[in-house]
């Protein structure tokens, strides 16, 4: 070991007035994200999109049946009846609405629709093994979503701050969760995600 006798650096006041202003800025950042309780399966039933792929059975007039893809306008093409709008809707709204839309013209009012694929992107960030977008084909909880892109990057990653940003028609919402809680097992109520979430891991937060 070798011994040093120089003095101990102080901090002058130009290094304390940067750390004050990193602080600050942190506790900006922070500003508007709120702790929630996690969302139940049911926040996250499936809902129409772009892509989505369905099959619409009629029982009672099968000459009726089709397979249709979700078109970029939204819309697929019904037979007898044309174009009609699929999409930010539940896979039983939809169903109803095509009901509705044959009642006139079929024998029962016995409609199935069924989603044979389906898939939403879900955006991964910071310290993690993977960043990048990923697809998902069902309910995915955030957890899920870090470990099937990598994992974390545990040499960097603050599990207790993981922060979800939902864009939502008209706001943006910000979540922060605590996953050092999940991962230990006493936080057993998932957070479901939403189609297109942004998922972000910071750092842990250092001086240097």
């Amino acid at each position: 070991m070798t011994n040093c006798s120089c003095p101990e650096p102080r901090p002058s006041r130009r290094g304390l007035g940067a750390s004050f202003v990193v602080l600050g800025l942190a506790l900006l950042l922070w500003a508007g994200c709120t702790t929630v309780t996690p969302e139940s399966p049911k926040d996250s039933r499936i809902i129409l999109r772009e892509g989505d792929v369905l099959s619409i059975t009629f029982p009672g007039s099968t000459n009726l049946n089709t397979v249709q893809q979700i078109r970029r306008d939204g819309q697929i093409t019904l037979p007898l009846i044309g174009d009609v709008s699929a999409v930010d809707l539940s896979p039983d709204q939809f169903q109803q609405n095509v009901i509705k839309l044959f009642e006139p013209q079929i024998a029962t009012r016995a409609v199935l629709v069924n989603v044979q694929s389906s898939a939403y992107p879900i955006y991964i960030t910071g310290a993690v093994q993977r960043p990048g977008k990923m697809m998902a084909t069902q309910p995915l909880t955030a957890i899920d979503a870090i470990m099937d892109g990598g994992g974390f990057d545990y040499t960097r990653a603050n599990l207790r701050k993981v922060r979800i940003i939902r864009h939502s028609p008209g706001k943006t919402e910000r979540f922060v969760l605590d996953l050092k809680k999940v991962l230990e097992g006493h936080d057993p109520k998932p957070f479901y995600l939403r189609p297109e979430d942004i998922i972000f891991v910071p750092e842990k937060f250092t001086w240097f």
